[in-house]
């Protein structure tokens, strides 16, 4: 801006020194015009008049009046009789001697022949006017006047001075009023300009300072006003962009945003959480190459086809667990059916899910798990009855087994007590710091008899100590559930491995065997309560289907997580992750 306000001024101090040249061009010529005529009419009648009186008069008489009419005029005058000789003179003019100033005038006479006056400018800068006069009616001769130019040389001086000096005052007046001019409107101009650069920029907190800005006031409160506009339509588009990203954040169900090309745009809080996955993963991508299931691509396939709000419930795997969700999905239509894209709403029912469903099974589970102790008990307790009492081996063989279904029913019992236990929102542990390498070592004397018996190596690795904030009796409860099921799953020969590993903010328990493995589409349900991989030897073994479904909500209790890996014939490796406890 400061250099249009530049360019402006040296347009218009340009336009004003030409405009004003021009003018004292011209006023100086008409004033030097002027003067000339008005001293060619002057000198004209001075030679006629000194005509006039020498018709009327002779020359003896009038000779010192012509001599002080010379002096007067500041003009010399030559009189020449009919033979064009002088026959009077009053002196030498400029730097002309008499004889070249006699030559100039013949020279003027034979080159024009004429009855009246007149006036020739000759090149050394001498006016030479010429009048013929009469006595008694014939030509008697010819009066010249000559008069050098000095005289007009200095009043062109002078005109020209007066010129410089009122146009040069006029030019320095109008610049002032221009730059007067200029800083009133163009300043105004230059703040609200500013202004406008720094709104378009985003910084809406711009204003143009207060001031007397007469005509270009409206511009400046025009500005103002806008900036105050922007600012407000920017905070309130803040609010509501806060308000709409906690929103969709703290939503508790996951949100997916795909625009019209396919690729997402969107993700909030709660669908990270529940599919464990990172942004980078999924934002900008396509649909087709981000979802890893089947099911919602087809669910999304759906939608962008028939153009409909689609709701479907889903299975899904994640990890470890299986989820069930209730996925709706519509497509997002502009204005003037311009497509937009499609919102995809997940809603985790997994609890839900899992409520019911304990509801509908808990009563068969239980009843078949119960069906076959019972029914063990009542047949041999009939059989006694029937008169088996009375053969003592008969009898000791069958008190035995009824002493096995009953503890085994026992068991059941107890551990459908403790899951139900671990699972009320009221459930606390008793934590403390423990050494996680001495949990071990007392959980590992229990089995290590057992072991041997059914011909498995067992051994363990740890460090000295690993130090986790823990319930000692949960952990141990977690350590005895993994190792019975390694030892169960495990056949003669194989082995079992125990192992602590420290690292630097968790400690891992790896509880390894050589078993009989786990399908990977199974891994999934094994945490559930009353699954088994192998229900046949898990029934025959005295097993509940119960405690890994406890040792997953033990883990948890303790904030950590677990992990399974497996390979069918090659066996099982269970990881417990516990958060590390940092002593100072």
């Amino acid at each position: 801006m400061t250099s249009f306000r530049t360019r402006l001024l040296f347009w218009l101090v340009t336009l004003i020194v030409t405009v004003l040249i021009c003018l004292g061009l011209l006023l100086g010529q008409l004033f030097k015009d002027f003067y000339v005529e008005t001293m060619n009419k002057r000198l004209e009648k001075e030679a006629k008049a000194v005509a006039i009186l020498l018709k009327n008069e002779s020359l003896a008489q009038i000779r010192p009046d012509l001599q002080e009419m010379s002096e007067e005029l500041s003009s010399r005058i030559t009189i020449l009789n009919r033979e064009e000789k002088v026959v009077f003179d009053t002196g030498h003019v400029a730097n002309i001697n008499d004889q070249a100033h006699e030559q100039i005038i013949r020279d003027i006479l034979h080159k024009k022949q004429f009855h009246q006056f007149s006036i020739i400018e000759k090149t050394n800068d001498v006016y030479y006017y010429i009048v013929p006069y009469t006595k008694e009616g014939k030509n008697a001769g010819y009066v010249i006047l000559s008069s050098p130019t000095n005289s007009l040389k200095k009043v062109n001086q002078q005109i020209w001075g007066v010129l410089v000096s009122s146009l040069g005052t006029a030019l320095i007046v109008i610049i002032l009023l221009g730059l007067k001019i200029a800083n009133q409107y163009m300043k105004p101009i230059e703040a609200a300009t500013e202004v406008a650069v720094e709104l378009a920029k985003g910084n809406y907190e711009a204003r143009v300072p207060n001031g007397e800005y007469n005509e270009a006031g409206m511009l400046v409160q025009s500005i103002n006003r806008l900036a105050r506009n922007l600012q407000e339509i920017s905070k309130s588009r803040e609010m509501q962009t806060d308000r709409l990203h906690t929103l969709i954040e703290n939503v508790g169900s996951g949100l997916i945003l795909i625009d019209s090309r396919g690729y997402i745009n969107l993700i909030n809080r709660a669908f990270k959480e529940c599919f464990h996955i990172q942004p980078s993963d999924y934002l900008y991508r396509p649909y087709t190459e981000a979802f890893i299931h089947k099911e919602i691509v087809q669910l999304v396939d759906d939608i962008f086809i028939k153009e409909t709000n689609i709701r479907k419930q889903l299975l899904l795997t994640i990890g470890i667990e299986r989820k069930h969700f209730e996925v709706y999905g519509a497509p997002i239509i502009g204005t003037n059916d311009e497509w937009q894209g499609i919102v995809l709403v997940f809603h985790d029912i997994t609890e839900l899910k899992r409520l019911e469903q304990i509801r509908k099974d808990f009563v068969a589970n239980v009843s078949h798990e119960l069906k076959t102790p019972i029914t063990s008990i009542k047949g041999f307790a009939e059989t006694l009855l029937d008169g088996a009492m009375k053969d003592e081996q008969a009898l000791q063989h069958f008190l035995s087994i009824i002493l096995k279904e009953s503890e085994r029913l026992q068991t059941l019992v107890q551990e459908l007590l403790d899951l139900s236990k671990i699972e009320q929102h009221g459930f606390e542990l008793q934590m403390e710091t423990v050494d996680l390498v001495a949990v071990l070592k007392e959980a590992a004397a229990i089995f290590q008899r057992k072991a041997e018996e059914k011909g498995i190596h067992f051994y363990w690795h740890a460090p000295a100590a690993a130090y986790i904030k823990g319930d000692v009796n949960r952990l141990k409860q977690i350590f005895i559930n993994l190792i019975t099921n390694a030892l169960t799953y495990t056949p003669k020969g194989g082995k079992v491995e125990i192992v602590i590993e420290e690292q630097a903010k968790e400690i891992l328990l790896h509880v390894k065997d050589t078993g009989i493995g786990i399908e990977q589409e199974e891994i999934p349900r094994i945490f559930e309560r009353f699954y088994r991989v192998d229900k046949a030897r898990s029934r025959n073994s005295g097993g509940t289907g119960l405690g890994l479904a406890i040792v997953k909500h033990l883990v948890e209790a303790h904030h950590g997580y677990i992990t399974v890996t497996s390979k069918v014939g090659h066996g099982t490796a269970f990881t417990v992750h516990f958060p590390k406890l940092f002593q100072k």
